[in-house]
């Protein structure tokens, strides 16, 4: 079992430079003999050394996210390939970064490895921020002697990976942002606006059209229980959250229906293409056999379509068949990608081929998404004009009706 992890603070220190100036700065650490001994090997003589003061009411950390981890791991690559050893990138590292959690979380793998531990263990110490996809690349480049190769390679892989994310995320928040918006003005008009026009329609003394006593009866239902259909919108994301994470059946049902909307079936397939590729080449190139590189390929889809599919290759692969066969016999995966897979058996450069698909596909879901971007826009206009027009017309009807008797 893992060591409980050190809790670092932080440290304010003062000193004087050559010319006499006062100089400050922050440094963290486990204790403040500690801190002092870290300031006397980067050459500083500090004249005040103290814990930097809690805020009464406490500071919220900044979460680490994904892109950080990218960043660090291509900071570290970088600092590897210009011959810094590895501890003291750790603290290059640390120093430049502005995330309090990710100090911490660099400075703790620091001590790890300072303290003779294997910088794939200190990794596996942090689940929660490095896979093991990420922890098996940093191993085999340890053992290899080839680290900074491996993080060079493994930063390529999760830079391309969160640009992809971001990709995809930005064709999912486009249109559900619009639906929100929509929703929310729809809301405001029928609570706030619809029972002032009511109010007017009392004095006309003739009867209403059907369309706007069906919209003023939504009203007058929205005021009077606007409590619950809020309740009930919040339940119900709350629940949908729940049941994908906790029931595995109804995530699987999710991920097939998602590949059922026409608008993001192109995206989401794609996409899932494309990571399936780059980890598949990541792994390979890494030197991690074919056949072991599938666990980390099919957790990395994102989708069970794919994953069934990269599992169902993974079985055949294992008992002799070719890598472009198996694939096309899932019937998942586009001709250019089996045909791109099969020149890189044939030529035995599997590894780039593979990214050549990453590449390519990355590339189709980036013009996708622009497109997505560019169909949307039509369609938004579509729906807020039905919504608010719909009720300004329904408002204005009647007197339009008054206007024609008299």
């Amino acid at each position: 079992m893992a060591e409980k992890a050190v809790k670092l603070s932080t440290y304010i220190w003062e000193c004087n430079d050559r010319k006499g100036n006062k100089t400050m700065g922050e440094v963290s650490s486990d204790n403040i003999v500690v801190a002092k001994a870290q300031l006397r090997k980067q050459g500083i003589v500090p004249t005040r050394v103290k814990k930097k003061p809690v805020p009464l009411f406490g500071s919220r950390k900044k979460k680490i996210t994904p892109f950080d981890i990218a960043v660090f791991t291509r900071q570290l690559a970088t600092m590897m390939q210009a011959g810094v050893p590895l501890v003291q990138s750790f603290d290059i590292v640390a120093d430049g970064v502005d995330n309090q959690s990710l100090r911490e979380l660099v400075l703790d793998i620091k001590n790890e490895v300072a303290a003779g531990n294997s910088f794939a263990a200190a990794l596996r110490r942090h689940p929660r921020h490095f896979d093991d996809l990420f922890c098996n690349l940093v191993d085999s480049g340890e053992r290899s002697g080839a680290l900074e190769t491996m993080l060079n390679r493994v930063a390529n892989y999760l830079e391309k990976s969160e640009t992809l994310k971001k990709k995809v995320k930005k064709a999912m928040t486009y249109p559900v942002a619009v639906l929100i918006i929509a929703v929310i003005v729809t809301g405001i008009l029928l609570i706030k606006v619809v029972p002032q026009f009511k109010e007017l329609f009392a004095g006309f003394g003739a009867d209403l059209p059907a369309f706007t006593m069906f919209v003023i009866g939504i009203s007058e239902w929205l005021q009077a229980w606007w409590y619950l259909v809020l309740a009930g919108i919040i339940g119900t994301i709350f629940a949908f959250r729940e049941a994908r994470f906790r029931s595995e059946p109804f995530a699987n049902l999710v991920d097939r229906t998602v590949l059922k909307i026409p608008v993001m079936v192109d995206i989401l397939e794609k996409s899932a293409i494309a990571r399936f590729a780059r980890v598949l080449s990541t792994t390979f190139a890494a030197g991690v056999p074919l056949v072991d590189a599938f666990d980390s390929v099919a957790g990395a889809t994102g989708n069970v379509v794919f994953r069934e599919a990269v599992l169902k290759t993974r079985d055949e692969v294992s008992t002799g068949v070719q890598l472009q066969f198996s694939m096309k016999t899932t019937g998942v995966f586009p001709t250019m990608a089996v045909q791109l897979v099969a020149i890189g058996e044939e030529s035995g450069a599997l590894d780039s081929m593979l990214e050549k698909v990453a590449d390519h596909f990355e590339e189709e879901v980036d013009n996708a998404v622009d497109n997505l971007t560019t169909l949307m826009e039509p369609m938004i206009m579509a729906v807020l004009g039905v919504l608010v027009g719909g009720l300004i017309i329904a408002m204005y009807l009647p007197i339009f009706q008054m206007g024609n008797v008299v």
